[in-house]
């Protein structure tokens, strides 16, 4: 982390919820890998200003990113959350239920390309998407998203960066070549209004065109 990641971290006392998450996910010997905290605080602010109702979260992990989200939401909004462990479900449900979100969250278990074709075929429409899964997927995965989008909907999709890989032209691994299509794609694509914080491990950032 840099010296202004640690000096921004240092502003905000301890978040007891997260923090929870954290500690159950190191115990569950699951990898720790979820969403930086400021952009966890960044999700609940998008969430909230957007006025967002129906988020569709790629990859669930232990909870903490489906935390920030669900902490955005207004009365009746809901969190629909795709994990293909059901080990990882009962983790992000137990720290959801123990942040008082655990009534704004349904999972969907398995494949998220089969989940996703699943709400596709059903008519749902989401207004606000986060991805954060396996790094192959990330090109798919926003081909769904559009599918899916709502107008005006905000896609998020974190570690675009994969560490300083992307950016090195040595690393041609299947891992970095997708992210790497993700970021050609998320930047040139003329439905979208977007960007990329370079802050941590990169955070992109899409509007939907109305």
């Amino acid at each position: 982390m840099h010296n202004a990641e640690h000096y921004t971290e240092s502003l905000y006392p301890p978040d007891a919820d997260l923090q929870r998450a954290e500690e159950g996910i190191r115990a569950a010997g699951m990898p720790a890998i979820s969403v930086a905290p400021a952009y966890g605080r960044l999700l609940t602010l998008l969430v909230r200003a957007s006025g967002a109702s129906s988020i569709l979260e790629i990859g669930a992990l232990g909870g903490y990113s489906g935390i920030c989200l669900a902490r955005g939401l207004g009365d009746g909004g809901m969190l629909t959350s795709l994990e293909v462990r059901h080990e990882y479900v009962n983790v992000a449900y137990a720290h959801m239920t123990g942040a008082g979100l655990g009534g704004k969250v349904n999972y969907l278990i398995g494949d998220a390309r089969d989940s996703l074709a699943e709400l596709a075929a059903d008519g749902k429409r989401f207004d606000f998407f986060f991805i954060d899964a396996d790094k192959e997927g990330y090109p798919d995965y926003l081909e769904w998203c559009m599918k899916l989008a709502l107008p005006g909907a905000i896609i998020a999709a974190d570690n675009v960066f994969l560490k300083g890989r992307v950016s090195d032209p040595a690393k041609q691994g299947p891992s970095v070549r997708a992210m790497r299509m993700f970021n050609e794609r998320l930047a040139a694509d003329e439905r979208l209004d977007s960007t990329i914080l370079p802050a941590y491990d990169g955070l992109a950032l899409a509007v939907v065109k109305s």
